[in-house]
């Protein structure tokens, strides 16, 4: 399964929104399980300290990922003011035009990098949906 995409952003959360961001965060969540059956996973991760936000997708290739973005895309907006993006990271192939989509939704929610990580080697035990 060699198009199997893994995706993680990570964010600091700005003082004083951490509860809000929660709310928004699981209401986001629910409309991901809900819009998008293809998805293998979407998870939600907050330090400890409530001062990290890290959001984990797993994808079974380049169009669920495409999928996600123009589905949930719309609700990234609300988010903004939560949130300091620190990084997209994308582990597996992904096209130019898909990078140059994350990349307007890093600068949309704090300007973090996008960091694009090829396969090497290895392998995913995934199901075909």
């Amino acid at each position: 399964m060699d198009d199997f995409i893994a995706y993680l952003d990570t964010s600091e959360v700005r003082p004083g929104k951490l509860e809000a961001l929660k709310a928004a965060m699981a209401e986001l969540s629910a409309f991901v399980e809900l819009n998008e059956p293809q998805i293998i996973a979407y998870r939600v991760y907050f330090s400890g300290d409530g001062s990290t936000m890290s959001v984990l997708n797993l994808h079974t290739d380049q169009a669920s990922l495409e999928f996600h973005m123009k589905v949930a895309g719309p609700k990234f907006p609300p988010i903004a003011p939560l949130i300091t993006l620190r990084t997209i990271e994308v582990f597996g192939r992904v096209s130019e035009e898909l990078v140059a989509r994350l990349q307007a939704k890093a600068k949309l929610l704090g300007g973090g990098a996008v960091i694009v990580h090829d396969v090497h080697a290895g392998f995913a035990r995934l199901p075909r949906i």
